[in-house]
């Protein structure tokens, strides 16, 4: 449950891996604020807009509905606590109460020294985003109320569909602003996959996807900017068939000019992100089978 309220920190639907071997999870979409956390934030309407994914739920959920896939979405917002990030990567500098005796520089805390860390603290060009700092016993209540349950919950989602299938693929879906033009009067990125460099995702996979958006006359490169974050390192795990892809969309593609609201674009990103899931089932089927761990799934 979310702190300060009594509403659902996520949601799991279509989980089994019955349909197909394919979860897909949106991290940062939440939408929920608890008034309480409103007030702390010293610009709300704006750090949401520049925390959240934006409305990357409305292309999640279709896509999953449309394929048959498990679908996560995170209703808790980034804001309250980054389900991107690790347990350990806390600025202890806004937290008041007990502290750990650990190094404050350390690669455990990377994120939070640049101010986006397990809660976010700053956002480049807005500052500090809240009023004071939060008490021990609220942090640790986002922990064991909503990072702890959706980890387990990712985690247990993506083994079953393994047993099932012999493979599992999450796609991590994210949202990101617009690329800049890397030459003048270049196009720029509309996604990018990512797959920490290869050692979460096997490069068929990534070679399918990266084929796919091409197919549909869209650009989409390979782990530059981003190339995935806590959640591929701790759940892509390869050698046990569990694969991880993170799928950044730009958001211009659905959201309008502000990249605050959807446009009617919305469904046609569904539609494609549908598509690639499709695509993508299949060669993780393929896959499983290949292994000889799969199990009757019809």
């Amino acid at each position: 449950m979310i702190p300060g309220s009594n509403r659902p920190a996520f949601s799991l639907s279509g989980q089994g891996g019955d349909r197909t071997p394919v979860l897909i999870a949106a991290p940062h979409c939440g939408r929920d604020y608890p008034e309480t956390l409103l007030a702390q934030m010293r610009d709300a309407e704006q750090s949401r807009i520049r925390l959240e994914d934006r409305y990357i739920d409305m292309v999640a959920a279709p896509a999953a509905d449309a394929t048959g896939s498990g679908l996560l979405l995170a209703h808790a917002p980034r804001a309250l606590i980054d389900l991107n990030r690790s347990v350990e990567d806390i600025d202890w500098g806004m937290v008041r109460g007990e502290k750990p005796q650990a190094a404050r520089h350390s690669l455990a805390n990377r994120r939070a020294r640049n101010g986006l860390g397990l809660v976010p603290r700053r956002i480049p060009g807005m500052g500090e985003i809240w009023r004071s700092s939060i008490d021990r016993s609220d942090l640790d209540a986002r922990i064991d109320g909503v990072y702890n349950p959706y980890h387990a919950s990712l985690g247990h989602e993506l083994d079953t569909i393994r047993d099932a299938w012999g493979a599992a693929l999450l796609i991590d879906l994210h949202s990101m602003p617009p690329l800049r033009p890397s030459v003048p009067n270049d196009r720029p990125a509309e996604f990018v996959i990512g797959d920490r460099f290869g050692a979460s995702c096997d490069d068929r996979l990534v070679d399918i996807a990266l084929r796919y958006f091409a197919s549909e006359g869209r650009r989409a490169v390979h782990n530059r900017p981003y190339s995935g974050g806590y959640i591929l390192d701790r759940f892509g795990q390869t050698r046990r068939s569990v694969h991880a892809m993170q799928i950044e969309v730009c958001r211009t593609t659905y959201l309008d000019n502000r990249l605050d609201q959807p446009t009617a674009r919305v469904g046609a990103i569904a539609k494609l992100i549908a598509g690639l899931a499709r695509v993508l089932a299949a060669e993780v089927s393929r896959m499983g089978e290949i292994g000889g761990f799969a199990q009757a799934a019809e």
